[in-house]
């Protein structure tokens, strides 16, 4: 457990070593999706602020897991098919767990249950997960260009927004046209 905790605060203080660290080691992929489960759960805890109680809860948990799984596929595709450098070279597996630990500042959206610094803990958290998958991408994909892994999370976050934000929007005309969701 030390080591998981250990890990968990090195990939927030975005220590280099540690991507690289959980990139060689196979064995951590069970820790990187407890960072991502544990990330998806604060999420959804952050989210009840906004009333709902145990179905909001269950929402932004799935919704923060389905998020992070679409961010992470597109990342693995841009990354590795349509941007790669020369010397790109990364497994499924690899970039999976250097991905789940970047999910680590995630971990302060629990505090967003609390309504004055709602707002400010999802925005500021959110930032800081984009900021550490940058670090996990460059690390991960051996990337000589900060700017080409800048690059290829922001496009990734983009599509990965739109596509929850269509989601939301066709998912919300079913639950109006249906009745109230419990």
């Amino acid at each position: 457990m030390g080591q998981f905790v250990d890990r968990m605060i090195r990939a927030a203080q975005l220590d280099v070593n540690l991507y690289e660290e959980v990139e060689a080691d196979k064995g951590a992929m069970k820790q990187a999706i407890g960072v991502v489960v544990l990330s998806s759960l604060a999420a959804g805890i952050g989210t009840m602020s906004q009333g709902g109680g145990i179905g909001r809860l269950a929402l932004g948990t799935v919704a923060a897991l389905i998020g992070w799984y679409i961010w992470a596929f597109l990342i693995y595709v841009i990354g590795t098919k349509m941007l790669p450098e020369p010397q790109t070279r990364a497994d499924h597996g690899e970039l999976l767990r250097t991905l789940g630990f970047a999910s680590a500042p995630g971990l302060l959206r629990i505090l967003g249950f609390l309504p004055a610094v709602s707002g400010i803990v999802l925005m500021g958290s959110s930032i800081w997960m984009l900021i550490a998958m940058v670090v996990a991408v460059r690390q991960a994909l051996d990337y000589q260009s900060t700017l080409r892994a800048v690059g290829v999370c922001v496009v990734g976050w983009v599509i990965q927004i739109a596509v929850l934000i269509f989601v939301m929007v066709v998912g919300g005309g079913v639950a109006s046209q249906t009745g109230p969701m419990p």
